[in-house]
């Protein structure tokens, strides 16, 4: 006869070893907010609610463990999920039902006598949301694995962002009520993060007596961190300019208590993000959200990629730990912290080699004096990188040679775009300039204008004919339309991939993606977001296509083309009529009849 006492002795002593970092509770909680959630919680209905454990984090009260057990295994889980007194996973799911109303929940079922031969599931389900999903494996954790699980799993890091999205306006109508100029206020931001990391100033910043003498000791606090990191004589200069603007500001260093509030928000909104979600733009990403916020579209002057699409870049070109990767057109410097994570990822712990991927296979050339103040803060706020970001133009013949001497393996770029036409350089140049700099082999992405990958005649089809001669057009990717909708710019773009210094072959196919929908959606307060997680999946198709090469109706194709042709997916590629139903044909014949309503 089974005995399920026996399930719950086995749990019990698993988490009996981790009193250190949690308290271990069963069948009720002396937590007054369980207590209450769990009233009407019974398996049976009408009644309180009785887990076989709770289980608290000392260190994080946002999440709670609920677990159900079951001695025989044949209950562990039901076809429906709705059988909730005999089932374990149907019982913890009805649980976490009602705790993640006020709780992250990490719900776990078990089911067996035998410590070898247990049954085991876990479920996420974070506050206010309805779905509970599948995480982790199926063996019991350490307490540790389970918290770091947590903070670092795609549904935390969702629920994260969008606090930071929430935050990020609320800070930016904070910074315009108090007069601070669009372009300072991601500097201002960098300048606190970075003063953060010094535990002088982090324990003394709150007793300083005016707010000049804050001002002035953030300022410097923040040119002795970037000194000490070796960041000297020229670049530190162009810093101390960047950041004196927090010195002379009215409301900055003569208003009471203005700086100082600034920098607790900061250091709790923001700073624990980035320290659970470690090389994440997150820099790049606030300057996006204060650009959504400008009163005109030319507020801070620049152009930042999602990060979802660095990310994807480097996974496209395949970065590991002796990846070493150049943008020439450096940004905040989301490419390169992009790749950081996927370098150190594949360096798995090997301190050494992540030392060198930080100090030594990180490049960026930044033209912008402002927007290299903000690159640097970026990779110090990340631990390195910052000291092989150049200030001056991509196209100078010392910053070349410079670069060529450090070997770069992969360029990614998002070069600036054309605001004149006559005097503006063309995007293609950039991609030639990049392609010049990397090895023999080297693989270059860049995400461009579509209208550049349409020219078949002029100054951008001889760049188009100059980029085959000397290099391999491997793929074109049909970018989502409203890509840049957050930095308030409607440019249809694709993305550009080459292999460098090999000349097209001349019957070479190039393979065309039409990667429109990347699952994100816009919203009002958050802008342009993936409000239902569909982004991974997507992800992994798109990478999956495009290394294997694979065609499909209505989606990509292979086809060889040369300087003249169209570079895009939609001129080549075959209509999937199999996803088209009479709903679709209604709709368009409607569209038509209005169109020739309207335009009589």
């Amino acid at each position: 006869m089974t005995n399920e006492r026996k399930t719950e002795s086995i749990v019990r002593s698993h988490f009996e070893q981790f009193k250190d970092l949690v308290e271990l509770e069963e069948q009720a909680s002396d937590i007054p907010k369980i207590d209450k959630l769990l009233k009407t919680a019974s398996k049976k209905g009408g009644g309180k609610g009785k887990p076989e454990f709770l289980i608290t984090f000392k260190s994080n009260s946002d999440l709670l463990i609920v677990i159900e057990c079951k001695a025989d295994v044949s209950k562990h889980e039901s076809k429906s999920k709705d059988k909730f007194s005999d089932y374990a996973v149907d019982g913890t799911l009805l649980y976490s039902s009602y705790l993640s109303k006020e709780f992250d929940i990490l719900a776990i079922a078990v089911s067996g006598e035998d410590a070898r031969h247990l049954k085991i599931s876990h479920f996420l389900q974070l506050k206010n949301e309805k779905k509970a999903t599948s995480i982790f494996g199926e063996k019991l954790l350490s307490a540790q694995n389970y918290l770091d699980g947590y903070l670092k799993s795609p549904e935390k890091f969702r629920q994260d962002y969008n606090t930071l999205l929430d935050f990020a306006k609320h800070l930016n109508e904070e910074l315009h009520s108090n007069k601070i100029p669009e372009r300072d206020r991601a500097l201002l931001l960098s300048c606190i993060l970075i003063a953060l990391e010094n535990a002088a100033f982090r324990a003394s910043y709150k007793s300083h007596k005016t707010p000049q003498n804050l001002a002035d000791a953030l300022v410097q606090t923040v040119l002795d961190e970037l000194e000490s990191a070796n960041i000297i004589g020229k670049k530190l200069e162009n810093l101390d300019i960047q950041f004196s603007f927090i010195k002379t500001d009215t409301s900055l260093s003569t208003k009471n208590n203005v700086l100082k509030d600034l920098i607790d928000e900061i250091d709790e909104n923001i700073n624990s993000f980035i320290k659970t979600h470690e090389y994440f733009d997150v820099l790049g990403q606030l300057y996006i959200e204060f650009l959504r916020y400008a009163n005109s579209d030319k507020g801070l002057g620049i152009v930042l990629t999602p990060p979802h699409i660095t990310e994807l870049f480097s996974e496209l070109a395949q970065v590991n730990k002796k990846t070493i990767v150049y943008d020439n057109c450096t940004g905040t410097g989301g490419f390169l912290i992009s790749a950081m994570q996927k370098m150190i990822q594949d360096a798995k712990d090997d301190q050494e080699t992540i030392k060198n991927i930080k100090a030594n296979q990180l490049i960026g050339v930044e033209y912008q004096s402002h927007i290299f103040a903000l690159a640097i803060s970026n990779m110090y706020i990340h631990q390195d990188g910052k000291t092989n970001i150049m200030r001056g133009s991509c196209f100078d013949k010392d910053i070349i040679d410079a670069i060529k001497k450090k070997m770069p393996t992969v360029g990614l770029l998002n070069p600036p775009y054309k605001g004149d036409k006559k005097t503006d350089t063309e995007e293609l140049e950039f991609i030639l300039n990049n392609l010049e700099c990397l090895v023999d082999g080297g693989t270059c992405i860049a995400i461009v204008p579509m209208e550049r990958a349409l020219a078949q005649n002029g100054k951008v089809y001889e760049l188009k004919k100059q980029l085959l001669q000397k290099h391999t057009l491997e793929a074109v990717l049909s970018m989502p339309n409203e890509l840049f909708a957050n930095s308030k710019v409607a440019v249809v773009s694709c993305a550009m991939i080459f292999t460098a210094h090999k000349p097209h072959p001349k019957n070479k196919e190039t393979y065309f993606g039409y990667y429109k929908d990347d699952g994100f959606v816009k919203r009002k307060i958050k802008g342009r977001i993936d409000a239902f997680g569909k982004w991974d999946s997507i992800k992994e198709k798109w990478i999956s296509y495009f290394i294997n090469r694979k065609s499909e109706a209505g989606f990509s194709i292979n086809k060889a083309v040369s300087a003249e042709e169209e570079w895009v997916a939609e001129a080549y590629m075959e209509t999937d009529y199999s996803s088209l139903s009479k709903e679709d044909f209604i709709n368009e014949v409607k569209k038509y009849v209005a169109f020739n309503v309207l335009n009589k």
